[in-house]
């Protein structure tokens, strides 16, 4: 190998770049403080961007940190699958060896496919969370790491980033939260065309506010005569700045040819193309150093040593001589390992490869290929499939080049980078036909994906097979447009075929993309595999369609059919031994039985599931239990009991690296602490939706949960947010009762507090129109209970009563809910219903449901208000109850933060002239200021408690009516008040009164 090289055409001096430089020491600073930073830097090739990457890694390691550095690696078309990740986790490991191995511990199978240092790779299933598990274990592992030192992690180049790292450094800039991590990466925004695939991302990133983006500018005239004395070490003739800031237009990497061109006496660098420029010192070479620099610049980024010398086939001295002629002209670089060489710049390298005759690169990537093949030593065993896959690609040789892009899809795969595994599989069809048949014929099937039919053990690899491990790919990586292609071409190839299993396989999976996309509930599609599978024999394939024929009837229809495909899927699974599916199959017939009214019996077989699961280390089952089982008994009112396990769900989902489920666990605690009264709590439980992965639903139910503990505390604006967010998840195509019941129900309660009652009637009878499917009674109670405002004539109020009729009460909560319903119904009809309230409040005592005892006590206290005895002694005895109730549900309406509840129990309380606890305390020591009114605002409160319209408004205050009604409206939401009467009680309770003069004014405009 060669010694180290002076490059005195590289500028000694760094210029400019003041301004990016002082935000990247800032993102230090604020690292070292505890805030992971993240940072994007763009510009155009040339422009500077590894140079002030290296200024500041070099400045950041001598304030201490630690530097890992990767750069993204082009090999052809191909990039390698998370290879920056890879490079500077290298680094890392070299830097901090025992904090890495610390943050790895427990993990270093799964790690492995990013580190193959940290042991052999894990043997886990794949599954659709395989590569989310992956990216949540990166991220903690660097969170880890940077917990008590600096890390700066710098990717270079993602204009060539391979779309699985371009899915993990999206993953890991939404979901780092803690760490003393600066995050950075470059790319090329002269690359960055409209079909460009990292262009999306960079929109995506934009959005997120803890992402910052800089732009490198060209260099000015001033910064670049400064360049230039540095590259010549003297001051240059004004004249020959000039000329070069004109024909480089400022930049960095031009500068430097053009300043080493002239000072040569180059005349190309007086030419009209910077191709030739950048050629010119190719062209300088000696035949052999300009052989070298070809072969080079078509072996990738970088380019080992060994492989270098056996493809160029020279003598070891002619190949040092002409590796040296290179390196001495600043072409080549030896790299910083010393183990191979790159060019100074890629966009020499890409000059260069450009300057190829197409025969000319087909065979040097044929003896590349060649070469690998010969000693598969001569590159790093992780990047080997992959390279050679390349090359074989770019030789244009089918035979050769079809089953290396199936070793490289199987490589790729093995790696979760479920994205490269689909690329390459989409190559091999391409290459299938233009293979010779004797190739095809010795291709076998790596793996069977799935349930996928195997074939004979000497079957040779089949076409179809190859869409299907396509298809399965295309949905784990999240590209389900581009698996629903291949699986509706597999269906038409197999239209003529009498081959049952695949094609009710592939229905499956056509099943199951139509439902994420959107395009339909799968019903069609399950219907077809359960017709090509009847009659058949048991098997993997049958099991699979009834599982997931039984689990749509789960979903959307519960009844006999889906107890008779659950109980033939379970039956099925068991006789050929397919364990996974056995398993799934009995969590849909515990949860049938338990909305079927069997509660203890399908608790008990939800339970059995989870413990078989992780005796058996099945952890993506286990995982969907501790979703279930918690769920079943929140439905039934066991609150407390489905807490327990969703603790330990959430530590079990935090271990595996499973941040979809883990998003859907948390959701469900949420929803239980809500309902046992621990709001902080549940709203602490709330995750961030950058942490959910590709979990859109699990984003939908997070989103409804706010949404409700938004309106409780009179948060309206929040509510309407966090309902649009829901709608974005759920509103188009998921129609199933846990979805779009609690969407419809809040989306009423919101349009409720904000006065909107022909909207709410309106949402009312639309949820109505569509019916309530059997099975969802925890959704439909309490949606008709809080609908009853909304029901504002006696045909509605007799539609929910009709409805209501139908519900099933086999559990103590739906008992509760049933009373209450009843007493909302006689309430909303005009009568007191003194003894339904006594029952329904005696029903929830009984229930650890604060909020909704508080809110049944408070309609108890109204009803004994309003409807009690006429004796004065009783009626005394009466107003002492309400009394009490009403201080108890204050008490709790306080506790919770419930601002509106709190307000109505004060309303009715002093309308009742009843001493309770105060109002809530307020955020200010003015109580005017916390209700959140703007200026104008209050101005219109105080002209709404004197009584004013909005005409009379608008002729007070010089505005428009339409303008006065708009802020009436935005007051009654901030408020969290139903009418102007209720918004002028808060006024008089706050001090918001209206002024003499108002008040004076109001009366003489009712006189006129």
């Amino acid at each position: 190998m060669l010694a180290s090289v002076d490059t005195r055409s590289v500028s000694p001096v760094f210029v400019g770049r003041a301004d990016e430089l002082g935000a990247l020491d800032d993102a230090l600073a604020r690292a070292d403080a505890g805030e992971p930073q993240a940072l994007l830097i763009g510009g155009e090739a040339g422009v500077g961007k590894t140079r002030l990457v290296e200024e500041f890694a070099s400045a950041a390691s001598a304030r201490g940190a630690a530097v890992a550095l990767g750069g993204c690696v082009e090999i052809g078309a191909d990039g390698l699958p998370f290879a920056p990740f890879s490079t500077a986790l290298r680094a890392l490991r070299r830097a901090l060896p025992a904090e890495l191995a610390a943050a790895a511990a427990g993990q270093e199978g799964e790690l492995a496919r990013l580190l193959p240092e940290l042991g052999e790779p894990g043997t886990g299933r794949h599954d659709e969370e395989g590569m989310a598990r992956l990216f949540e274990l990166t991220a903690r592992l660097l969170e880890r790491v940077a917990a008590d030192r600096t890390v700066v992690l710098a990717l270079e180049d993602l204009h060539w980033a391979d779309a699985s790292t371009r899915h993990l450094l999206s993953y890991l800039l939404r979901t780092l939260r803690t760490g003393r991590l600066v995050v950075l990466a470059t790319y090329r925004a002269d690359d960055i065309h409209r079909r460009h695939p990292l262009r999306p991302l960079l929109a995506e990133l934009d959005r997120l506010r803890t992402v910052r983006r800089l732009e490198l500018a060209r260099l000015t005239r001033e910064e670049v005569g400064r360049q230039i004395a540095g590259i010549l070490a003297q001051e240059p003739d004004p004249a020959q700045v000039d000329a070069i800031f004109r024909r480089s237009d400022g930049n960095a990497f031009f500068v430097e040819e053009l300043a080493v061109a002239g000072n040569q006496g180059c005349c190309a660098g007086l030419t009209d193309s910077l191709r030739d420029l950048l050629l010119v010192r190719v062209e300088a070479l000696p035949e052999a150093g300009q052989q070298m620099a070809r072969i080079v610049a078509e072996g990738g980024s970088t380019v080992e040593y060994r492989l270098l010398a056996a493809v160029a086939g020279l003598a070891e001295d002619d190949l040092i001589a002409a590796l040296r002629a290179a390196v001495n002209a600043n072409l080549l670089l030896a790299t910083p390992d010393g183990d191979g060489y790159r060019f100074r710049h890629s966009l020499v390298r890409e000059a260069v490869s450009d300057d190829l005759l197409p025969g000319e690169r087909s065979r040097l990537n044929r003896r590349y290929a060649e070469a690998l093949e010969a000693d598969p030593t001569l590159v790093p065993a992780d990047e080997r499939v992959m390279r050679l896959a390349g090359y074989w690609c770019h030789a244009h040789d089918p035979a050769k080049a079809l089953p290396a892009a199936l070793d490289a899809s199987v490589a790729a795969r093995s790696r979760r980078a479920y994205s490269e595994q689909l690329h390459f599989l989409e190559r091999a069809m391409e290459l299938w036909d233009s293979a010779p048949d004797e190739v095809r014929a010795r291709l076998r099937p790596a793996d069977y994906t799935e349930a996928y039919p195997a074939p004979r053990p000497e079957a040779s690899l089949r076409y179809l097979d190859l869409m299907a491990e396509a298809a399965v790919a295309g949905r784990y990586c999240g590209e389900r447009e581009r698996a629903l292609k291949i699986t509706k071409r597999a269906l038409r190839l197999l239209a003529d075929d009498d081959d049952p299993l695949r094609s009710a396989w592939f229905w499956v999976q056509r099943s199951r993309l139509v439902r994420a996309l959107g395009r339909g509930s799968g019903r069609e599609e399950l219907a077809e595999a359960q017709e090509l599978v009847r009659g058949l024999p048991p098997g993997e394939v049958h099991a699979e369609v009834l599982t997931h024929a039984a689990n749509w009837f789960m979903v959307h229809a519960p009844g006999p059919g889906a107890f008779e495909a659950a109980e033939r899927a379970v039956a099925y699974a068991r006789m050929v031994g397919a364990r996974d599916t056995e398993l799934d199959a009995r969590q849909i017939l515990g949860v049938l039985m338990v909305a079927s009214g069997d509660t203890e019996a399908g608790l008990a077989e939800l339970a059995e599931v989870k413990d078989r699961a992780l005796a058996e280390d099945i952890p993506m089952v286990a995982v969907n239990a501790y979703v279930n089982l918690p769920s079943e008994l929140e439905a039934v009112g066991r609150s407390r009991e489905a807490m327990a396990v969703l603790e330990r769900g959430v530590a079990f989902a935090g271990r595996h690296g499973l941040p979809d489920s883990q998003a859907w666990i948390w959701g469900n605690l949420a929803e239980s602490l809500l309902s046992v009264g621990r709001w902080d709590d549940a709203a602490r439980a709330f995750v961030d939706p950058g942490r959910m992965g590709l979990a859109v639903g699990a984003k939908g139910v997070h989103a409804i949960l706010r949404a409700e503990l938004a309106i409780a505390r009179g948060d309206f604006a929040e509510a309407h947010e966090q309902l649009a967010v829901a709608r974005d998840c759920f509103g188009s195509h998921h129609h199933t009762a846990q979805h779009h019941l609690p969407l419809a129900r809040h989306s009423i309660a919101l349009a409720i507090a904000e006065g909107r009652s022909e909207e709410a009637a309106d949402l009312l009878e639309r949820a109505l129109d569509a019916g309530f499917q059997p099975g969802a009674q925890r959704y439909v109670w309490p949606l008709l209970i809080t609908a009853i405002p909304a029901a504002t004539t006696g045909d509605l109020l007799a539609r929910i009563r009709a409805a209501s009729r139908r519900l099933p009460t086999g559990a103590a909560v739906w008992q509760a809910h049933a009373l209450w319903l009843r007493a909302e119904l006689l309430r909303a009809e005009g009568h007191p219903a003194l003894e339904e309230w006594t029952e329904t409040v005696t029903a929830f005592e009984h229930l650890e449901r604060p909020y909704d005892l508080a809110r049944t006590r408070h309609r108890l206290a109204e009803a004994l208000l309003t409807g009690g005895t006429d004796d004065d002694g009783d009626r005394e005895n009466d107003r002492d109850r309400a009394a009490e109730l009403l201080r108890l549900a204050h008490a709790v309406a306080t506790h919770l933060g419930a601002r509106p509840f709190a307000d109505a129990v004060d309303l009715l309380a002093r309308r009742a002239r009843l001493a309770v606890v105060p109002a809530l305390p307020q955020c200010s020591a003015d109580p005017v200021e916390a209700l959140g009114l703007t200026s104008r605002e209050r101005d219109v409160l105080r002209l709404v408690a004197a009584g004013r319209t909005n005409r009379q408004i608008a002729e007070r205050l010089f505005i428009s009516p339409k303008t006065a009604s708009v802020h009436v409206s935005n007051i009654l939401a901030k408020l969290g008040v139903s009418g102007r009467g209720e918004a002028a009680a808060v006024a008089h309770r706050v001090g918001l009164s209206p002024t003499e003069e108002q008040a004076g004014a109001e009366g003489r405009g009712a006189l006129t």
